[in-house]
């Protein structure tokens, strides 16, 4: 299945970083997180992508395009340097399209504007270009399309702490608790789409906010609830958080180096 990405967006919650690159393209470990969203596509056996391009596109196109296999992998020298035999490889079977979406685009107009490049596809993934989890991919296609639902996405707990707070009438509070004792439930992306979403949506629509609320209408949008790993990296301090786990030798969203398989299982 195609896969669309999102990473045109300006990144306002991290501008001390990306005023100089695209927030897809800040690094987590030797490699930006938006690799890391790939490469979990890519594991899921999903490597055909589609780039949706906006703020600081040059930043990605070009690190595409210079990618070096052997920067990346163990590889084998001979002849004096003239020939090169890799090991392995990270990204020769992956096929990218870049498409400018424009610089101040909603996700729904950027989804929009890459209508073209899903083609004849029926079903098609898409999500954010910051967005790690290690979310069963398979599973939740399976049950997309068992739904016969137009749309479907990942629903995670929030990842971030604060506090729920009930009063009743008068304004007394009758209970505050953490968020982790509450059932709150977010969209966590990681988006399942049936090409007749594109029937739902006008110019300038948000895909959340306006398509899914016809969608729910409808009754034709469904969530899979996730209770593992789920990270946004909307700012510096998740940014640095996520680089704590690859430091220490983990990281649960590298499915394709914990050993798990493509089915999930051990």
């Amino acid at each position: 299945m195609k896969v669309v990405l999102f990473c045109g967006g300006k990144g306002l919650r991290m501008q001390e970083a990306s005023r100089r690159i695209p927030k897809p393209m800040i690094r987590i470990g030797d490699r930006p997180v938006l690799w890391h969203v790939m490469k979990y596509f890519a594991h899921h056996g999903h490597t055909e992508f589609i780039l949706c391009l906006g703020h600081k596109q040059e930043v990605i196109k070009e690190y595409f395009l210079n990618y070096n296999e052997a920067y990346s992998n163990d590889f084998v020298l001979s002849g004096g340097g003239s020939r090169i035999r890799l090991l392995n490889e990270d990204i020769a079977d992956w096929r990218i399209t870049f498409v400018d979406t424009g610089y101040s685009a909603n996700v729904g107009e950027r989804l929009r504007r890459v209508r073209e490049h899903i083609g004849t596809d029926e079903w098609f993934l898409a999500n954010y270009g910051d967005v790690l989890t290690d979310a069963p991919l398979t599973e939740m296609i399976a049950r997309a399309r068992a739904a016969d639902c137009t749309a479907s996405f990942l629903m995670v707990r929030p990842s971030y702490t604060f506090h729920t707070v009930e009063i009743d009438d008068g304004g007394i509070v009758q209970d505050v608790k953490d968020v982790e004792r509450s059932d709150i439930w977010v969209n966590g992306g990681y988006f399942i789409l049936n090409r007749a979403i594109f029937d739902h949506m006008e110019p300038g629509e948000e895909l959340v906010t306006d398509v899914f609320a016809k969608l729910v209408a409808q009754r034709r949008l469904t969530a899979f609830r996730h209770r593992g790993f789920w990270a946004p990296m909307d700012t510096l301090k998740e940014q640095q958080e996520l680089e704590a786990m690859i430091e220490a030798g983990g990281g649960p969203w590298r499915l394709w180096e914990n050993g798990v398989r493509e089915d999930g299982t051990p």
